[in-house]
């Protein structure tokens, strides 16, 4: 009887577990830092930074079936240890397959052990230059560092931040990093970029150094999502960040507010927190 019972809940949860065509996104509810977790429509798994801690393990552990221990890629925006620290966990602990990094040079411990980390792994680590790329039928739009950063000295290490758009289904969702006014205005700049997309990470989790009118309004989001911790120190997001997001009549979810929020992407757009 226990033995059946047993069969029956793995047989479910491998059912449950197959690949539906859908795209799913966790902005986790980790504290003060960045970690998201995807889900592709063909079933790989994708990671966008990894927050401050191993707190991220007890998320894979509960979104990811107990058998899925391979990533096909993870994305580290920048090497602030916010967004890092948990990725070192992560490769030590996953199949991780591909690396993706900006190179910016930046003494940080953490950051040494995660490049250490991924080369004990044989994972690839690729120095990303501004070239799209693709997963099955969900495009990586890259569009900034336009260049390899690989070990240049930056002052300001958030405007080193890989930035991006996810694509997939006709919906986009614009992924920035910690990436500041500067460089933004600088991204505003640059003939024929599309920044246009339906939901916005918010720049360094909703500061008041990141995402100006004129960057947001050229993205023209609908949705944006903070990831900030409870009562954090750096009192993010800044109240003008909300007000003004409020006056662009956008939807605002928050992970210190709303927990964990999940974007499910098929026939339709779907928007949940837990």
């Amino acid at each position: 009887m226990i033995i059946g019972a047993v069969t029956i809940w793995l047989f479910a949860w491998a059912i449950l577990g197959l690949p539906d065509g859908k795209l799913r996104v966790w902005f986790l509810d980790i504290g003060q830092g960045d970690a998201i977790l995807m889900r592709l429509p063909a079933g790989e798994w994708v990671m966008v930074d990894g927050g401050p801690d191993a707190k991220v393990l007890d998320w894979m552990g509960r979104i990811m079936p107990f058998y899925e221990r391979r990533l096909e890629l993870v994305i580290n925006s920048h090497p602030h240890a916010d967004h890092l620290n948990g990725l070192v966990e992560v490769l030590a602990r996953y199949d991780v397959e591909n690396l993706w990094i900006s190179g910016v040079k930046y003494n940080y411990a953490g950051y040494q052990k995660m490049l250490e980390e991924a080369a004990d792994a044989g994972t690839r680590i690729v120095y990303t230059s501004g070239k799209d790329a693709r997963i099955g039928k969900v495009g990586f739009d890259l569009i900034y560092p336009q260049r390899s950063l690989q070990g240049e000295g930056m002052e300001n290490v958030n405007n080193s931040s890989i930035v991006f758009r996810l694509i997939y289904a006709g919906q986009r969702i614009f992924f920035s990093g910690d990436l500041e006014e500067q460089k933004e205005t600088e991204l505003m700049r640059v003939n024929g970029l599309n920044l246009e997309s339906d939901i916005l990470k918010a720049g360094h989790h909703g500061s008041k150094t990141s995402n100006t009118e004129e960057f947001v309004r050229r993205i023209g989001p609908e949705y944006a999502v903070i990831s900030c911790g409870v009562d954090n120190k750096f009192k993010h997001p800044f109240p003008g960040t909300l007000e003004r997001f409020g006056r662009m009549g956008m939807t605002v979810y928050r992970t210190d507010l709303d927990g964990t929020v999940e974007v499910e992407i098929g026939e339709d757009l779907k928007i949940t927190s837990s």
